[in-house]
């Protein structure tokens, strides 16, 4: 079972991001402050949950957490600013609009972007150890296959509601073949199905 969080002294926000990885659509984040006694058995890494599972939990989330919201940098951006800046400018937009000010940050992962003068803590496969920053995964995660989904339904051959913007065969295949939508990040090199097999994104 995850921690609750990192340090229970001061206000703390998990964070986390979804997309990076992604030929299309933006990279979204969210922040999540907890209440100190919230506690769950099934909350953990997105990753290692269903879609089914994840809806579920979003609902959950979003229904106790003390506060929550989610940030968006598109693809224009990301093409701007290369997708690292982006993932710290998503998750930066996401604490912008925390209606509790959070007195310590908890990020997945092992860089960030200081915030203000906020401290800040990160902590590789963090969404895994502890329940603020899981909760962030799967906002993240969720807000953003939505998004895909309805993305989706303008560009139906890429076959964003089952690919969600990921680099499949199937994927990189379509867009070889019918070239980039508005949508796509144009700075991400699309390959050659044949040249390298990526058949294990988190969908």
């Amino acid at each position: 079972m995850l921690l609750n969080c990192f340090q229970e002294e001061l206000i703390e926000a998990g964070c986390d991001e979804a997309g990076r990885g992604c030929l299309a659509g933006p990279v979204f984040a969210a922040a999540v402050i907890l209440p100190k006694k919230f506690s769950s058995s099934e909350l953990t890494d997105s990753k290692k949950l269903t879609h089914k599972q994840r809806v579920g939990l979003r609902a959950v989330i979003e229904e106790e957490a003390i506060c929550w919201a989610v940030g968006v940098v598109d693809n224009l951006e990301i093409d701007q600013i290369n997708i690292l800046n982006a993932s710290f400018l998503a998750m930066h937009r996401a604490i912008d609009q925390l209606q509790v000010i959070p007195q310590y940050l908890v990020i997945d992962g092992n860089r960030f972007k200081a915030y203000a003068d906020v401290p800040h803590s990160c902590i590789i496969k963090g969404d895994g150890k502890y329940l603020n920053i899981a909760a962030a995964s799967i906002l993240a995660k969720t807000h953003r296959d939505a998004y895909m989904e309805q993305i989706g339904l303008e560009y139906p051959q890429y076959e964003w509601h089952q690919n969600k913007g990921y680099p499949t065969i199937s994927h990189r295949t379509t867009s070889l073949e019918l070239g980039l939508t508005p949508y796509h990040r144009k700075t991400f090199a699309i390959t050659h199905p044949q040249a390298s097999l990526f058949e294990n994104f988190e969908l």
